[in-house]
């Protein structure tokens, strides 16, 4: 059943973000999020949702099809008429930009200062299946550190992730399934799982976005096989929170079905405005409850009890005098 989130939920989800209980699950929408309805993609001004990025790409390269917002379809008439440098080259200069973080980046930039404030024991996770960095920016500018991990989608290291630490040192994890670095009670993990654009050196460019990108990515059996252990652990032992997806995109449906398979039977949410009957009952089988708000509206109760509930916590761990 859909419902409109109200306080109790928000109150509910803040002190089990701030328990280190909830994994933010952030999609494409996820750029939409502040931006005028009215107001279009803008290269180097508004990130682009999943549509507007093929409807770019299939402009720049002749896309013959009448349907210009299928992205896998068109990165993947780009990536065998043209070959995958001309793509990544062009998703490359989407993306090698400052965008502005939108109120959900900015949103999950405060949780650490709120999980010290509330004296808790760990930082999030937050997963991401974005390729732009609008996030660790929004994490720069609050003064946050974070570890980062991002897909390597090309060779000679293909299928394998990245560890970026604090101190600029980059490792590439070579046996996910024991590599346990990663460290929830220092600081919060980013985790790209569908890589991410090189700001710093374009040949560290990294995307899963054509068909192929996706059959590849996706033919493993076993989730520890695709992300370091305690990632896996976490998000198989967490809350999910959906922010910007639509279980239209079939890629998400086998991330979720991979998840499933893994032993995931938390209750999780997604947010998503106006959502159909099809979408409802796809959400409800996955265990998930459906949320009927805006972004923008959404991330503004919840981040109001955050802060209510970061400030309760602290006042119970202060001393009495």
């Amino acid at each position: 059943m859909v419902q409109s989130p109200d306080e109790a939920h928000y109150r509910l989800l803040a002190h089990r973000i701030l328990a280190g209980k909830v994994v933010p699950f952030l999609g494409a929408g996820v750029n939409l999020c502040g931006r005028p309805d009215s107001v279009p993609f803008t290269l180097g001004r508004f990130l682009p949702s999943g549509g507007e990025l093929a409807e770019y790409l299939a402009e720049m390269n002749g896309y013959p099809d009448k349907d210009t917002t299928n992205l896998l379809r068109v990165s993947q008439y780009v990536d065998v008429m043209l070959g995958p440098g001309p793509l990544y080259q062009e998703l490359h200069e989407v993306f090698d930009a400052d965008y502005p973080p939108t109120p959900v980046h900015r949103m999950l930039a405060r949780l650490p200062a709120m999980i010290r404030d509330s004296n808790k024991r760990y930082f999030p996770l937050i997963i991401t299946t974005n390729y732009d960095d609008a996030l660790e920016r929004a994490f720069a500018e609050a003064g946050e550190e974070y570890d980062l991990v991002t897909y390597i989608a090309q060779d000679p290291n293909g299928g394998l992730f990245r560890h970026s630490s604090p101190d600029g040192e980059a490792r590439v994890i070579s046996v996910p399934n024991k590599y346990d670095e990663l460290r929830f009670d220092q600081r919060p993990v980013i985790a790209k799982i569908h890589g991410a654009v090189g700001r710093s050196a374009e040949d560290n460019d990294s995307y899963v976005i054509t068909e192929n990108h996706y059959i590849d990515y996706l033919s493993h059996t076993e989730i520890s096989q695709l992300i370091p252990v305690t990632v896996a652990t976490r998000m198989c032992k967490s809350h999910l929170l959906f922010l910007g997806y639509s279980l239209k995109d079939w890629n998400l449906r086998v991330i979720l079905n991979r998840l499933r398979d893994a032993g995931l039977g938390w209750k999780s949410w997604a947010v998503q405005p106006h959502p159909d009957q099809i979408e409802e009952k796809s959400w409800s089988r996955r265990d998930v409850d459906l949320l009927d708000a805006r972004l923008e509206t959404y991330i503004a109760g919840l981040t109001a009890a955050l802060l209510e509930a970061s400030t309760e916590a602290s006042a119970v761990a202060q001393p009495v005098s």
